[in-house]
């Protein structure tokens, strides 16, 4: 866990762009407003919350819950990881499976380009 604490801190701080395209949050479908907020436990339909990397909003009616702009990897660490105590590499959704964190930033790093991925190499 305090590994992927100490990655995401050098990603953010040498790489922001690519800290953008990591765990970014997702809305609830189509008819959401907002964007998943990361937490420590697990999202449900009251807390609009994820601990989930780039989990969504399952707040049905989210006007007012939420965030308005989709959190990203450096959100996720600071609000789901408590310094690598807690969320990895399995977050607290009530759907988890085994490693889903771990598998989720592993999935999103591997979307990036060639030359980000010598970045964070």
């Amino acid at each position: 866990g305090k590994d992927i604490v100490q990655f995401a801190k050098a990603v953010e701080i040498s790489a922001p762009k690519i800290d953008k395209q990591v765990c970014v949050t997702n809305k609830n479908g189509d008819s959401g407003t907002r964007y998943a907020k990361y937490l420590e436990e697990a999202g449900t339909s009251s807390n609009a919350g994820t601990s989930l990397c780039g989990g969504k909003n399952l707040k049905t009616t989210d006007s007012n819950t939420g965030v308005e702009k989709g959190q990203v990897l450096h959100d996720f660490v600071s609000g789901t990881l408590s310094g690598g105590t807690k969320n990895w590499p399995t977050s607290s959704e009530s759907t988890k499976e085994n490693n889903d964190n771990a598998g989720k930033v592993a999935k999103d790093l591997t979307k990036l380009t060639p030359e980000e991925k010598t970045i964070v190499a």
